[in-house]
């Protein structure tokens, strides 16, 4: 990536409905070119696709919480049918595999604690595989929003 990836990336991190005229102009670039480039970093993969923000509270969904799973016995059709299950539940923003002592984590929303603890109970303690789970309430969830914060590590 040259600077001026660079700057197409952390531009479409800041703004990804930015107009490709706009962009073109933010980074000097004619907006054909621009065009291209940003084709170029999808076929990559280092862009991966448009998101919109949305805010959880405005969605009735004011607590999240990060729920640690073990699951046992490990194999991979019980992790995989797992992950593709929790990703069906309509609580669950999010799921990440993990190595070491917990199997997953799931990032869960939902619309107050009393709703959290019936996730937990309806969702989770009575699946057979899941030998182990304990939550965390979010306070605070903020993420870095351009390149420009996540500098390559060289190596």
């Amino acid at each position: 990536m040259d600077r001026t990836d660079r700057l197409i990336v952390e531009a479409l991190q800041r703004d990804a409905r930015i107009p490709m005229r706009d962009l073109a102009e933010l980074v000097g670039a004619a907006p054909s070119t621009c065009s291209e480039r940003v084709r170029r970093l999808e076929a990559r993969g280092l862009i991966t696709g448009f998101h919109a923000a949305v805010d959880l509270h405005a969605l009735g969904r004011a607590v999240e919480a990060m729920v640690f799973v073990q699951v046992r016995p490990l194999s991979r059709q019980l992790i995989d049918q797992f992950h593709a299950d929790a990703l069906a539940m309509p609580e669950v923003i999010a799921i990440f595999g993990l190595a070491g002592g917990d199997d997953f984590l799931l990032h869960v929303g939902v619309r107050d604690v009393p709703a959290l603890h019936t996730f937990l109970v309806d969702s989770l303690s009575n699946r057979r595989e899941i030998v182990q789970f304990r939550s965390s309430i979010v306070y605070r969830h903020d993420h870095k929003k351009a390149l420009e914060d996540l500098t390559p590590i060289d190596g």
